[in-house]
């Protein structure tokens, strides 16, 4: 199988624009479906969260056949938290078989922050462990070194998060993600410039493209609670206070101009190779968004 289309572009000198959908708790994929034909035109590659926050959803597997039917470039996210190597390896073979092949590789957030409290994790194989069962596969055996019949060729990617409080063991582990190969990575998301500008400086003696995260606020609300409940995710003080700026009804609007602020910045400043937007619920402001930012996405 030929190269994606999102892996051609990794190779180019373009600006990259990713996104997210979140799929439904339930089998009624109209508004998620909605969503991809709202952003398969204006965006690189559209990611499907793989029980984010570990709470049950429809599969990122089902959401990225979706996008594949409506005529979009999905991203496979999988996380080593719900399934072991055999099923991971299977969903992998699926998916390829399929033509999913942009796949972002994924520890995974704790059982304890999810919906389902006596759920038992996995966590059979980490990230890095996922890049190299996907190499071994790619080399025409499975993990356990037996040869497969048909050898799949994938784009892997990672998550990194360039603000992170300890920012030294998330270099070891990105190098470690590297070396594993790892071709992309979307970055949690970013608030802070100048760590993300040390971050980039470090990046930069890597053969491989950043995405820096852009999480779009809906409220002041919405930004404590992320603060103090999702992990991996550190809202300044200074943002929070912006946010409360916001007129009633218009945090939204108040979260477009942060993204928009923040995007500008990073493409002047040449900060990361693209970024990935996460709307939360909110997919159908992205392309306003990319006109805002100057930033118009795959047609333009």
């Amino acid at each position: 199988m030929a190269k994606s289309a999102f892996e051609e572009k990794l190779h180019s000198d373009k600006f990259l624009v990713t996104s997210e959908i979140g799929p439904p708790k339930g089998v009624d994929v109209s508004e998620m479906i909605h969503h991809i034909e709202i952003l398969k035109d204006r965006v690189d590659a559209i990611n499907v969260t793989d029980h984010q926050s570990s709470m049950m959803h429809f599969p990122s597997l089902g959401g990225c056949l979706l996008i594949k039917e409506h005529g979009g470039e999905p991203v496979l996210q999988m996380t080593g938290r719900d399934r072991n190597r055999l099923a991971l390896q299977a969903d992998l073979l699926l998916a390829y078989s399929r033509g999913i092949v942009n796949v972002l590789c994924l520890t995974g957030d704790s059982i304890n922050s999810g919906d389902h409290k006596d759920a038992k994790p996995v966590f059979d194989l980490d990230s890095v462990q996922m890049l190299h069962m996907i190499r071994m596969l790619e080399s025409g055996k499975d993990a356990g070194g037996n040869q497969l019949k048909g050898t799949p060729c994938f784009c892997s990617g990672a998550s990194v998060h360039p603000e992170a409080d300890f920012l030294e063991p998330q270099l070891i582990k990105f190098e470690k993600k590297v070396a594993a190969g790892a071709q992309f990575f979307q970055t949690q998301g970013v608030f802070n410039v100048t760590k993300l500008r040390e971050f980039s400086e470090y990046a930069s003696q890597f053969n491989v493209k950043v995405l820096a995260g852009i999480i779009v606020l809906a409220s002041a609300r919405m930004a404590r609670y992320m603060n103090n409940n999702v992990p991996g995710i550190i809202l300044p003080e200074e943002i929070i206070d912006e946010m409360e700026t916001a007129e009633k009804g218009r945090g939204l609007t108040k979260g477009i101009e942060i993204a928009v602020r923040s995007i500008k910045l990073i493409k002047e400043e040449k900060l990361a190779h693209g970024i990935h937007i996460m709307a939360v619920g909110n997919e159908g402001v992205v392309p306003d968004i990319l006109d805002q930012a100057g930033s118009g996405g795959v047609n333009q």
